[in-house]
């Protein structure tokens, strides 16, 4: 878990309009967040159809890729 030190920017009437952070705690968050994407995207595919193919088909077509 991310540790966060927000400061919020407030209107006149002190409702909370925005947060500010530190860069170091930005940073973090947004590290998070693409590894939450990541996941997800992961389980994405996992839940799709699981076709396997054998290592070397998979170097074969790899590698014919990179020629083009």
């Amino acid at each position: 878990m991310v540790t966060l030190h927000p400061e919020y920017v407030v209107d006149e009437a002190q409702h909370r309009k925005a947060v500010l952070l530190p860069v170091a705690e930005w940073e973090r968050v947004v590290g998070e967040l693409e590894e939450l994407d990541d996941i997800r995207a992961f389980d994405h595919a996992k839940t799709g159809p699981q076709d396997a193919i054998p290592f070397e088909q998979a170097v074969r077509e790899i590698q014919a890729g990179y020629g083009k």
